[in-house]
């Protein structure tokens, strides 16, 4: 059996999984707030949106006072549910879900909404109870957080999901009324009546209390908005919002703090939609009191929800049960490297300058194997700001900022030791003195690696990497031309004096005679 693809075939894969039709997911997801259409391509681990589109429609606005879909909201929300399903077929995406939720659910006239828009698309509406909505949010934070444990809420237009999960499956759930339309109407955007419903349904419930020194993680556009302004307020060196992770305590002092700034102020923070301040401050009273209530260990922010757990559901369990990070990195590296199988064989060459790490470390190692050659194209003198800069932006699922951080440092050690710009000094930030020494150590040993072999695959394997009795040895074959010891140079010297190690090249012994 062959372990590589030739270039050509694997041209010719990328091909077909970016543009096969049957290998594309389309979603419409008809919330009280708004209506989106989002296309992912193919049935990779990761998710990866070819088109994501929205249209604020307000389909749930004043509903709780009515009972019924705002008939404005209603006009506008067929509208943008008929062009995106037109796109979608134009698209050549054969399977399109739609998917109703909360103001749907509870309008009077949902049903005869949903018979509508089936009308008007030729396509059925899947009404999601809150049991439903609740799990496919609680799937989405698991799909790029396998591990996931504590409590995922989910927060709308219309309603607020709660659920537990740990070890992949799910625990109590419960929806409640408490979206961020439907709370601002029903409390007129005044805190003190704000928090009067939001105690009328969460003090109480009976497994509330199971969040404690666990995680919440938080879901929904709102809520991603507060991130942001949280980012922003703490000048905090990452601006990515999946995993962004605080304790309870400062996540209760920052929300404190934001509830006091003015309109003013939240409009020039970069990023934050117009859209989204009107409803902020509730938003912020919910998590707030959600938070005090529940007392978990951390907040975390995710970017994956109902529309992602959708997805993860078509997915085979082989597939599901894959690791979201490596998954990512293995279809980076066969789609933009010159030689994907060599990753594996570095991670093995490199080992014993890691005989302690931990099993995140050596997952995080690994990853960096697999995607240190990706960036091969770019312009030599801007290969390492650039592998930097998109590692670190990079739409990774699973990986906490930390751990982003220290994958973007050890691709970037992986192609110079400039100190680097202040992007740099941002992500180094977050690492202590062992992760840094970690990135560095994988880096330059990537770069040692790449020398000796060319990044050929099956070469670097021929040799080997000890570190012992103070010494960094490189273990070539003898009387090999492909193997100089002059052209290692600066990089092992490089290598060696970062472990605090003398470097050397040594021979292996002579293959022995066949038998």
């Amino acid at each position: 059996m062959r372990s590589c693809l030739s270039a050509a075939e694997m041209a010719s894969a990328l091909e077909a999984s970016v543009h096969d039709p049957a290998s594309a997911l389309g979603v419409v997801d008809i919330g009280s707030n708004s209506v989106r259409l989002v296309v992912y391509r193919g049935q990779e681990r990761t998710p990866q949106p070819i088109l994501n589109e929205k249209a604020t429609c307000g389909l749930g606005r004043g509903l709780g006072e009515s009972g019924v879909l705002n008939p404005e909201g209603k006009v506008q929300a067929r509208a943008a549910v008929v062009r995106f399903a037109r796109l979608a077929r134009a698209m050549g995406v054969e399977r399109l879900d739609l998917v109703a939720t909360a103001a749907v659910r509870d309008a009077w006239d949902g049903a005869a909404f949903v018979a509508e828009l089936e009308q008007a698309t030729s396509l059925p509406v899947s009404l999601l109870s809150g049991e439903e909505e609740a799990r496919m949010a609680a799937l989405g934070v698991l799909c790029g957080l396998p591990e996931a444990n504590g409590m995922v809420a989910d927060l709308g237009g219309g309603s607020l999901e709660l659920v537990m999960v740990h070890e992949g499956d799910f625990g109590p759930y419960t929806t409640m009324p408490l979206g961020v339309l439907r709370l601002s109407e029903a409390a007129d955007n005044e805190r003190a009546r704000a928090v009067e419903i939001i105690d009328e349904h969460l003090i109480g419930l009976p497994w509330l209390d199971q969040c404690r020194g666990r995680a919440l993680y938080a879901v929904g556009g709102a809520w991603r908005t507060l991130a942001r302004v949280c980012i922003e307020q703490m000048t905090y060196p990452l601006h990515v919002l999946d995993n962004f992770s605080l304790s309870c305590d400062d996540a209760l002092r920052l929300i404190d703090l934001i509830s006091r700034l003015s309109r003013k102020s939240l409009e020039s923070i970069e990023g934050i939609s117009r859209k989204r301040l009107p409803t902020l401050s509730m938003a912020a009273v919910l998590l707030e009191r959600l938070l005090q209530e529940a007392r978990p260990d951390r907040l975390v922010f995710s970017v994956y929800g109902m529309r992602e757990g959708r997805y993860f559901r078509t997915l085979t369990p082989e597939v599901q049960r894959q690791d979201p990070v490596i998954s990512s990195c293995e279809a980076l590296a066969r789609a933009a490297g010159r030689f994907p199988c060599q990753g594996r064989e570095l991670m093995a060459w490199m080992a014993p300058l890691f005989l302690g790490e931990t099993p995140e470390e050596a997952r995080l190692r690994l990853a960096t194997c697999l995607i240190g050659d990706v960036f091969w194209s770019e312009h030599p003198d801007y290969r390492a700001e650039q592998a930097f800069h998109r590692v670190l932006k990079m739409p990774f699922m699973g990986l906490s900022h930390t751990d982003r951080a220290r994958l973007a440092l050890a691709v970037r050690h992986r192609y110079t030791s400039d100190p680097g710009d202040d992007w740099v000094s941002r992500a180094e930030r977050l690492l202590d003195d062992r992760a840094r020494l970690q990135v560095r150590t994988i880096g330059h040993a990537l770069r040692l690696g790449y020398t000796l072999s060319g990044g050929a695959p099956g070469l670097i394997g021929r040799t080997a990497l000890t570190a012992q009795d103070g010494a960094l040895t490189v273990h070539l074959p003898p009387d090999d031309p492909l193997y100089q010891p002059d052209a290692l140079g600066k990089r092992l010297d490089r290598l060696a004096r970062g472990l605090g190690l003398t470097p050397q090249v040594a021979f292996l012994p002579p293959p022995g005679p066949r038998s």
